[in-house]
Order: C-alpha cells, then structure tokens, then sequence
C-alpha cells in the first residue's frame, strides 16, 4: 500500500532540501525537523517579533531559516489569504500557525 497524505513523501525545493538533508520527505517529517532544530536553538518568541526566548507561538527567523522562510508566498486554498515572508529580515518571527504554509510553498507542486 502506498503512502498517502501527509505521509506521502514529496519532493523538497532547494533550500528546504539543504535544510532537511533530504530531497524527498513526508511533510510530518518535514515540521519535525523544523520543530527539531527550532527548539534546539531556543528560537521561539512569545511576542510577535520578539527575542527568542525558547518558549512562545512565535518562531524567530535566523540565518537558517530565514532563506526557507522568504521563499514562502502562497495564497490559501480555502481562505484565498495571501501569506508572504519575502520580505522577512533576520530576526523577525512568523506565528508558528503559518509553519504549514512555509512547507506548502517549499515542496515542488
């Protein structure tokens, strides 16, 4: 049987791949390894554009992540919002709702 959903492996873009240390992966994986490096890093803010304090809905984008943040610009399917971090500089914070929206826009369609 195989692999559906989000366990179904895709492929990764670039940066999102150099990031994973993978070409393909299912996008669980993918947040587990964002959630992984996030939270060894302390890069999480509890106010919006905040300092990391490790711990808050908000995650700081450093020098890692910040390239895989700023390639995200994507409109929702169901709610048609446009969610754009082109624009995002070192140091700014995305909420962690829009993790899955970073992944959408970083995996080849």
């Amino acid at each position: 049987m195989s692999e559906v959903g989000l366990n179904k492996p895709v492929k990764l873009k670039a940066d999102l791949a150099a990031f994973c240390g993978a070409t393909e992966l299912p996008r669980t994986a993918i947040t587990q390894k964002f959630w992984d490096y996030i939270k060894a890093n302390n890069l999480q803010a509890k106010t919006e554009n905040g300092k990391a304090e490790g711990a808050g809905k908000y995650i700081v984008a450093d020098a890692k992540l910040l390239p895989i943040f700023k390639a995200t610009k994507v409109t929702s399917k169901s709610s048609g919002k446009l969610t754009d971090f082109t624009g995002l500089q070192l140091g700014q914070t995305i909420s962690m709702l829009q993790l899955a929206s970073v992944v959408g826009a970083n995996i080849e369609a």
